[in-house]
C-alpha cells in the first residue's frame, strides 16, 4: 500500500490533495495565528514591568492583582463569546468569504485599540472586548469554510492548519514576551505595546490574502447558485466539471439539502431551526460538540495558556526573564503537538482514538505537577529565599512541556475538527456557532477563576483538572463515534439521521416529516 498522510478509508483521486486547497487553508489560518497570539500573549505582556507599571498591577493587594488580570484576560474571552454567536447570520446571507473579511476588520480595529491604551484600564478592556468579537467570528468562520472546501481525505489535516498556525501564534506571543523584556527598557511603553501591535500584522495578511480564496461551492449551493458551485468546486479539486468524483460531490450536496428544505414556498423560520436542531441525527451532535467544547477547556489546558508565568512561579521559576524564557518553550512544545496532530495523527489514529488517548495519557503530567507542588511547596521554598532546584524540578517543569504537546496533539485540534464536519449542511454554520460560543463560555470560566484557583487551591488545582481528564477519556470511549475519511454528506447516517433514502420509504416518524416532505417538483427544481 505504501506510505501516505491521507485517510485510507477515502476513496478521493490523488487531484483533489492538490496545492490549492492547502494554500487557501494556509491563507485564511492566518487568522487562526492572530487568535492563538493573542490568546498566548497577554500572560507574558502582564508579567512585564512596564505593563505592571503603566497599568498599576505592582500597586495593589494580591486578590486585587488577580481580579485585573482575570478582567483583561477574560474580557477577550466575552468578545469572542459574542463574535462566534452573532456571526453566522452574516455568513449565511452573505456567504463565508465577505464574513472572514468583516471579521478580520473588526480584530484589527480592537488590536489597534489594546495597542494604543497607553495605560488606560478602560482601552485595554475595550481593545481586548473587540478583538475578542472579531476573533470568535474568524474561530466561527475559518474552521467551517476549511471543511466546506477539502476532501474528505484531508479534511482533518487542513482543518489542523488553522490549529498549527493557532499554536504558532501562541509560541511567537510566548517568544516576544522574552525578545522585549530583554531588549526594551521596563521604562518605555514600547516594552508592552510592541508585544501587543504584532498582533495586527496576521490580521492584514488574511485580508489580503481572503480576496484570493474562492465562496465555499456548499454555500453556493445553499442559495441555490448551482452553477457557482460547480465552478469553485472544481475550481478548488482541479478536476473537470464531468468528472465522477465532482459529479458525485455534487449529487452528496444535493441529497443533503433536500432533507433540510422546509416545504415549498416556505423560509426556514425560528420554529424551522429550533426543530430542526431537535431532530433526531442533530441533537446528539449538537450534545457531542458542546460537550466537547466544555472539555476542552476543562482539560486545565488554559490555566498554563493564559498565566504561564505563574504557573512556573508555583514550580519555583523566579524572575521575570527567566519565567517568560521557560514560557517560551511550553509554546514550542504545543506548536510541536500541533504539528503531530496535523502530520499523522488526526487522519491515521482517528478522531476518537485521539480523544481517548490524549486524555488518559494527558493526565499523567498533571498528577505528577500537582504531586511536586504538593510535596516540595516550591512557590513557598522560592518566597524564603531558596531557589536551588533539584532532578525532580526540572521534571516538574518537563511535564509541563509534555502537557502541552499531549494536549495539542490531541484534544486541541480534534475538538475543532469534530464540530466543524460532523453537523448537516442547511444549519452547519448555525451548529457551529452555537458549539463555538460554548467553546469561548467555557474558556471565559475557566480563565476568569484561574487565578483564584492558583491562590487558593495550590496543587488542588492540578489534581482537580487531571481527574476531570480521566473523566473525558471515558467520555470519548463511550459516546463518541469516529469521523475520520467520512465525506461531510455521510455524516447524516453515521449519527443516526434520517437519509433521503429513509424518507423516500417512508421510515421518518410523521412528526419529523412536516419540515422535510419534498414534493416531485420540488425535487426537479433543485
Amino acid at each position: 500500500m505504501g506510505f501516505n498522510l491521507h485517510a485510507d478509508n477515502s476513496n478521493d483521486p490523488p487531484e483533489v490533495r492538490n496545492w490549492r486547497v492547502h494554500l487557501i487553508a494556509i491563507i485564511v489560518s492566518m487568522g487562526a495565528i492572530a487568535m492563538g497570539y493573542d490568546t498566548s500573549v497577554i500572560g507574558g505582556t502582564m508579567a512585564l514591568d512596564s505593563f505592571r507599571n503603566d497599568f498599576g498591577i505592582s500597586r495593589v493587594t494580591v486578590t486585587a492583582r488577580d481580579t485585573l488580570q482575570g478582567n483583561i484576560v477574560s474580557t477577550f474571552q466575552a468578545g469572542c463569546f459574542f463574535g462566534s454567536l452573532l456571526t453566522f447570520p452574516l455568513a449565511e446571507r452573505f456567504g463565508r468569504k465577505i464574513a472572514i473579511t468583516i471579521a478580520t476588520s473588526i480584530f484589527l480595529v480592537g488590536g489597534s485599540l489594546m495597542t494604543a491604551s497607553s495605560g488606560h484600564v478602560s482601552l485595554i478592556y475595550a481593545g481586548r472586548a473587540i478583538a475578542g468579537f472579531g476573533i470568535g467570528s474568524v474561530s466561527l468562520l475559518v474552521p467551517v469554510y476549511i471543511a466546506e472546501t477539502s476532501p474528505a481525505s484531508i479534511r482533518g489535516r487542513l482543518v489542523g492548519i488553522f490549529e498549527i498556525a493557532s499554536q504558532g501564534g501562541g509560541m511567537c506571543g510566548f517568544w516576544v514576551n522574552y525578545i522585549v523584556n530583554r531588549t526594551i527598557s521596563s521604562g518605555r511603553m514600547a516594552q508592552w505595546q510592541v508585544p501587543l501591535g504584532i498582533q495586527l500584522l496576521p490580521g492584514f495578511l488574511l485580508l489580503a490574502g481572503i480576496f484570493w480564496c474562492p465562496e465555499t461551492p456548499r454555500w453556493y449551493a445553499k442559495q441555490d447558485r448551482w452553477e457557482d458551485a460547480e465552478k469553485s468546486l472544481t475550481w478548488i479539486r482541479k478536476l473537470p466539471v464531468n468528472h465522477p468524483f465532482i459529479q458525485d460531490e455534487l449529487q452528496q450536496i444535493r441529497e443533503q439539502l433536500l432533507i433540510g428544505l422546509p416545504l415549498p414556498g416556505t423560509k426556514h423560520s425560528v420554529h424551522y431551526y429550533v426543530q430542526r436542531l431537535w431532530r433526531k441525527g442533530t441533537r446528539n451532535r449538537i450534545g457531542i460538540g458542546l460537550l466537547l467544547m466544555a472539555f476542552q477547556n476543562l482539560t486545565g489546558v488554559n490555566i498554563i495558556t493564559y498565566y504561564s508565568p505563574r504557573i512556573f512561579e508555583t514550580l519555583g521559576i523566579t524572575g521575570t526573564d527567566t519565567k517568560l524564557f521557560a514560557t517560551g518553550f511550553y509554546g514550542i512544545a504545543k506548536a510541536l503537538g500541533m504539528v503531530i496532530f496535523s502530520i499523522w495523527l488526526v487522519e491515521k489514529v482517528g478522531r476518537r482514538s485521539g480523544l481517548i488517548w490524549g486524555a488518559f495519557i494527558g493526565s499523567l503530567p498533571m498528577w505528577y505537577i500537582g504531586g511536586y507542588v504538593f510535596k516540595a511547596d516550591p512557590e513557598g521554598a522560592a518566597a524564603r529565599g531558596d531557589t536551588s532546584r533539584n532532578g525532580w524540578s526540572y521534571l516538574a517543569m518537563v511535564c509541563v512541556y509534555l502537557y502541552g504537546l499531549i494536549y495539542c496533539a490531541t484534544w486541541q485540534g480534534i475538538t475543532w475538527v469534530v464540530c466543524s464536519e460532523i453537523f448537516p449542511i442547511d444549519i452547519r454554520m448555525l451548529c457551529v456557532a452555537i458549539t463555538t460560543a460554548d467553546q469561548w463560555l467555557w474558556s471565559f470560566i475557566v480563565s476568569r477563576t484561574t487565578p483564584y484557583m492558583i491562590t487558593s487551591l495550590g496543587y488542588g488545582t492540578y489534581f482537580f483538572f487531571a481527574t476531570l481528564m480521566i473523566c473525558l477519556g471515558f467520555w470519548s470511549w463511550f459516546f463518541v463515534p469516529e469521523t475520520k475519511g467520512k465525506t461531510l454528506e455521510e455524516m447524516e447516517a453515521l449519527f443516526g439521521a434520517p437519509t433521503l433514502v429513509d424518507h423516500e420509504l417512508g421510515s421518518v416518524p410523521s412528526d419529523e416529516k412536516t419540515e422535510v416532505i419534498v414534493t416531485a417538483s420540488h425535487v426537479e427544481k433543485i
